[in-house]
């Protein structure tokens, strides 16, 4: 055969080859889609054009709250100008504050942050209807960042409190303040995550973080602002931001109203937060660790690490190795959620702890202690203090003007027994006024702080170490 023949013959079985592999059809596929092709005003749940409605009372509860401090500061003095001149007075200057406030009772109680009336020396707020008012401090908690503050009224416009717990991610939310002091401001956004512990926000105060994440605007100024749903609600106390640029990028965080209504109760009661105590230091069950323990890979839980003798968990039994599940019905994952839970509940109050003990689930009642450091007048873990009365300093033979918390009792096995005694006066902590319990509660800081006592006739300076 020529060549040309087999090319020709090797052309046309390669043509009708490939004329029915194009020809064949390809193996059907089948795909189990959800489709919904309604145009979007049909799919979807009814339009709404205007909030304006459900806003306009929480616009009434939320307040400006302005705060002013006079700050003192030492001037540099040449030694040999001192010598003739002696030592000059401080320089004083007054620094001023911008925040925003929510009225939750009709008498006039404002919920606010901390942050926005720390160290403080005079508060106003502003209405909505333009009023301007003093506010007086009743109380603030550094480890939740709130704050009680209260003008004199009847009547006022009170927001409605919601239950944050029951908050779903996505669910639509606004923010009310007074962003830069620029007037009343709502922003829209939704609920982007909810149980931010994480943060380190209030690490430095040993603090209890449960922040509610939002995308909601929030600005230098709508710090103690609200946070509200679609009915108008208060589910939140606006506190902070995450931003590369100290401006809203849109991670904002509020402190769940259950959470600040707590401490609002704690606060108006007592002038401090009792917090219950169980005495138990525990870590997460991780999926490795469950499997260890022949438990399930998805078991959310915590396992007890140590176990405080005579204190509530080991008087009701609980011990090295259990699993607690839930305390008070609610679930423990992790140690943040343990601190968070027991924390919002009142000392002495006997609550059901789920566990796992011995390979048995069982629940055990347990009767909470009361948090070291936050009884009615304790300033530190066991030092009780009260407030210097006019017998104290005549009986100490102190300034008639001295103002201050003499130190009533020092328990045996507090940690400070040996920095601080009974009968000693304290007048600053850090160079702040201890005139108060709240106050000096205030001004105390996790590390080294600086007391500054009346004792025994004389004035002297006290070191204290607080973890």
């Amino acid at each position: 055969m020529k060549s040309c023949d087999f090319r020709f013959l090797f052309a046309s079985v390669f043509i009708v080859t490939s004329a029915r592999l194009w020809a064949a059809e390809p193996a059907a596929i089948e795909l189990d889609l959800k489709t919904d092709f309604r145009p979007v005003e049909e799919a979807a749940a009814p339009r709404v054009s205007s909030f304006a409605e459900v806003l306009e009372p929480i616009q009434e509860s939320v307040v400006a709250v302005y705060s002013s401090k006079i700050v003192r500061q030492s001037m540099p003095m040449n030694p040999l100008l001192r010598r003739f001149y002696g030592d000059q007075p401080d320089r004083e200057s007054r620094v001023d504050g911008l925040g925003s406030g929510v009225i939750v009772t009709p008498d006039g109680y404002i919920l606010t942050n901390n942050h926005v009336v720390e160290e403080a020396d005079e508060l106003s707020v502003r209405l909505n209807d333009g009023r301007e008012l003093k506010a007086e401090l009743i109380g603030a908690d550094p480890k939740t960042d709130i704050a009680v503050i209260k003008i004199e009224g009847d009547g006022l416009p009170a927001a409605i409190l919601a239950n944050s717990d029951a908050l779903r991610v996505g669910d639509l939310v606004f923010a009310v303040g007074n962003p830069l002091d620029i007037g009343q401001t709502v922003t829209m956004g939704i609920v982007s995550a909810k149980g931010r512990n994480d943060l380190g926000l209030l690490s430095a105060e040993g603090g209890y973080e449960d922040f509610i994440q939002t995308d909601a605007a929030i600005n230098m100024g709508n710090s103690g602002g609200a946070l509200v749903d679609a009915d108008g609600r208060l589910v939140g106390i606006n506190t902070a931001i995450l931003s590369t640029s100290r401006g809203n990028i849109g991670i904002g965080f509020a402190v769940p109203v259950n959470l600040a209504a707590n401490v609002l109760r704690s606060l108006v009661r007592s002038g401090t937060v009792e917090r219950g105590f169980l005495g138990v230091s525990v870590q997460p069950v991780t999926p490795d660790l469950a499997e260890a323990l022949e438990l399930p890979p998805s078991t959310k839980a915590v396992i007890v690490r140590t176990v405080v003798e005579g204190g509530p968990a080991e008087t009701a039994g609980i011990n090295y190795g259990d699993i607690i599940l839930r305390v008070a019905g609610q679930a423990v994952a992790s140690l943040e959620d343990l601190r968070l839970v027991v924390s919002q509940i009142s000392p002495e109050e006997l609550v059901p702890v789920d566990l796992i003990q011995d390979g048995e689930e069982l629940t055990i009642e347990v009767q909470l202690g009361r948090l070291p450091g936050t009884g009615p007048s304790e300033l530190l873990d066991g030092v009780e203090v009260v407030p210097l009365t006019a017998d104290d300093r005549l009986e100490m033979r102190a300034p008639e003007d001295l103002e201050g918390l003499k130190i009533e009792t020092v328990r045996n096995g507090s940690p400070y027994a040996r920095r601080l005694v009974e009968g000693m006066v304290v007048l600053e902590i850090n160079r702040q006024s201890a005139a108060s319990l709240s106050e000096a509660r205030q001004h105390l800081r996790s590390g080294r702080n600086l007391f500054f006592v009346f004792y025994q006739g004389g004035f002297t300076y006290v070191p204290v170490l607080v973890p």
